[in-house]
């Protein structure tokens, strides 16, 4: 194991070291009844729980629910990472890496956030105030309902406003949109798929499923689809415009 790790180039190592230990710490803490994901997460800009250190926060973080959230996202971070940063060099990677990932942050806010402030909006037309709204949510301030049929505007503002988004994924989906753009016709082998994929249809059709999923309402799904869209999105034109002025640092 500590060998394999010796192999990877600097940046990828210390970021799935980095991503480990978030898991690890963020599950001490659980079992000791403290949720660190509401904490580090990033909620939407508009959000009364949203601080500015979660843009960076977040992307650390990955779910409890399942490790496969983490394994996936480092398995993606080792396998096309690694040889996006032979490629580049560390600085150039690390930049790529955090502007994929605060990319998809702000992909993750630009419907998200938008729908928030349409809740919020409505809930004060019907004549609540925005110190019940804030006070409910940071001080845990009872929150008066005051007709039955605004329920559901009270949970979708709830809702909103509670659930971060955690994750590296924005940045790996970046990192894959770089792989398939300088890599297109490189196979890639699935593991309960018999023939290999050309890179470049393999991540492009996860693309398409990912932009797809980014809007439709489906119930259950929490999944950021967006933000994946957003990182990957972002990689592809930063691995773009490099590729076009390949002189150029950035």
């Amino acid at each position: 194991m500590f060998n394999s790790l010796n192999n990877l180039p600097n940046v990828t190592k210390n970021l799935l070291i980095i991503n480990v230990l978030f898991f690890i710490v963020t599950f001490i803490f659980k079992i000791q009844g403290t949720d660190l994901i509401p904490i580090l997460g990033a909620h939407y800009v508009n959000s009364p729980l949203f601080q500015p250190y979660q843009v960076a926060t977040h992307f650390f973080m990955h779910s409890q629910e399942s490790i496969f959230h983490l394994v996936f996202n480092m398995f993606g971070l080792v396998m096309f990472g690694s040889i996006l940063e032979k490629v580049w060099g560390p600085k150039k990677f690390l930049f790529f890496y955090m502007s994929c990932a605060i990319g998809a942050f702000v992909f993750y806010n630009f419907l998200g956030a938008y729908e928030l402030w349409k809740v919020k909006d409505q809930l004060m037309h019907l004549g609540y105030s925005m110190g019940e709204l804030t006070g409910y949510l940071t001080d845990q301030i009872d929150f008066p309902i005051r007709n039955d049929s605004d329920v559901p505007l009270i949970e979708s503002f709830l809702q909103k406003s509670y659930t971060p988004m955690v994750g590296a994924s924005g940045a790996i989906f970046g990192i894959m949109a770089g792989f398939a753009y300088l890599f297109p016709n490189t196979e890639l082998q699935m593991m309960f798929f018999p023939m290999p994929i050309k890179a470049k249809y393999l991540i492009g059709g996860y693309f398409l499923v990912e932009l797809y999923l980014s809007f439709q309402q489906i119930q259950g799904d929490n999944v950021a689809h967006l933000a994946h869209v957003g990182g990957a999105v972002i990689g592809f034109i930063f691995v773009f415009v490099w590729n076009k002025n390949r002189k150029s640092f950035y």
